[in-house]
Order: C-alpha cells, then structure tokens, then sequence
C-alpha cells in the first residue's frame, strides 16, 4: 500500500469534498499541518467543518482557510488570535461550536477509539451544557458529549517513517495522537521522513496504522506571539 506521496495536492488528490468534517492537529501554531491546510486552500473546497483548538492566525493556518471563506463551521477551544474569525462569527457568516480544551481532545481520542460519546463534568451549568443529555454518578453531575469522528484528520509530525509511524515534538505533541485517530483518513505531513525500523518503537506516538497518507516537506514555524525584553 502506498503511503508516500510528493506533496500536500497529491495526498490530498480524491480525498477532499465540499462538506466535509475535518479534524486538525495543533496547538496555536505549534504542530499545525500547514502544507496540508495550504494544499485545502489552493483545492477550493468549500463548506467546511473544522475541529481544531483553534483557528490559527491571519495569513496563516487555518487563517487562510477562513479568509477564503472555505470553513462554514469552527468546532474550537481558542479563537482569540483570529481578527477575521471573530469578524465572521459576530457577522454571523461563521459558526462555532466551543469546546473545552480538555472535552474536545477526548472527543477525538473517543471517535478514534469506537467511543460514541463520554460524560464528563467540564462545562455542567455553562451554555457549553445546553442541549446536551445530564446524568448522575455517585451524586455529581455530568454532561453527555459526544465523540468526533471526521472524515479526514490532517496531523504535523516531527519525524515519520513511510509506514506512517509518527514522532512529534514537544508541545507538537497536543492535539495531533488524537486528531489522527479520529479520522476515516489521516494524512500526516513530516519535516523528517526515514524508513521502517530508523525510528525506535518506544518513541512513537502514533503507529502507523492510523495513518494513510504522508508527506515530507519545509515548514515555516511562525511564532504566534513575539516577545522582546526592552532592556
């Protein structure tokens, strides 16, 4: 089964459909699949659902995603560095579903692993509670979310080997091992690509069976907040 592709359009290449649910790796812009995300963009599909903790910045990440207005609907943890979501979603032109932290990692690593839906405390007596079934156990409170499962994960890893094998870095390591479980495809793009048996069994994070598809290439790891001491 071939796995390696040459670039973002190829992976890409009969994957992508206007509607579709798409779960993105990354945490601000620590460990985003950005060559995938351009690769979605040059593609033009529309209507999109994102999960992602956030939706990048302007110009870049899932940034650019918005500014071509291809994402119809934001399923997120953190919005904040994002000038043009915040002015879709106040205009009503964006959807947004908000998601704790927490909830929404476990909802991926739930849809990956078979779990239709969890309870858990996060979020009882908050508007994230609205509509959602309420449950007792031993005298506490929870609210019944409901696991992701999408139809294409994209995941940035530091590290992979062409059986799909993942390695991620540091703070990289976030939302990508449960971003690339929950996906009917994952397509995982890597700065370092080795083959089987370079890696060493007991660092990887991913196995290569989630993974369908992978490529190499350079990324630009942009710092999201620059900060200088003045003396």
């Amino acid at each position: 089964m071939k796995k390696v592709y040459e670039n973002a359009a190829e992976a890409l290449d009969g994957v992508l459909f206007d509607g579709m649910l798409i779960a993105a790796g990354g945490f601000g812009l620590c460990g985003i699949p950005e060559l995938l995300i351009a690769g979605i963009r040059k593609a033009g599909t529309k209507n999109l659902t994102v999960a992602s903790n956030n939706a990048g910045v302007d110009g870049f990440g899932l940034g650019v995603l918005l500014e071509s207005r291809q994402v119809k609907k934001m399923m997120s943890s953190y919005v904040g560095e994002n000038k043009e979501f915040m002015r879709q979603y106040l205009g009503g032109e964006l959807e947004l579903e908000f998601n704790p932290q927490g909830t929404l990692a476990e909802r991926m690593r739930a849809g990956g692993a078979g779990i239709p839906g969890f309870y858990t405390q996060t979020g009882v007596g908050t508007v994230i509670a609205d509509g959602k079934e309420v449950k007792e156990f031993d005298g506490k409170t929870y609210i019944l979310e409901r696991g992701i499962v999408a139809d294409l994960a994209i995941v940035k890893a530091w590290k992979g080997d062409t059986m799909g094998n993942l390695i991620y870095r540091k703070t990289a390591r976030n939302f990508n091992p449960p971003a690339a479980t929950c996906g009917k495809i994952c397509i995982a793009e890597v700065e370092e690509l080795v083959q089987p048996g370079e890696l060493d069994p007991d660092m990887i994070h991913t196995p290569g069976i989630y993974v369908h598809r992978i490529i190499q290439g350079e990324h630009e790891k942009r710092i999201e907040q620059r900060t200088l001491r003045t003396a």
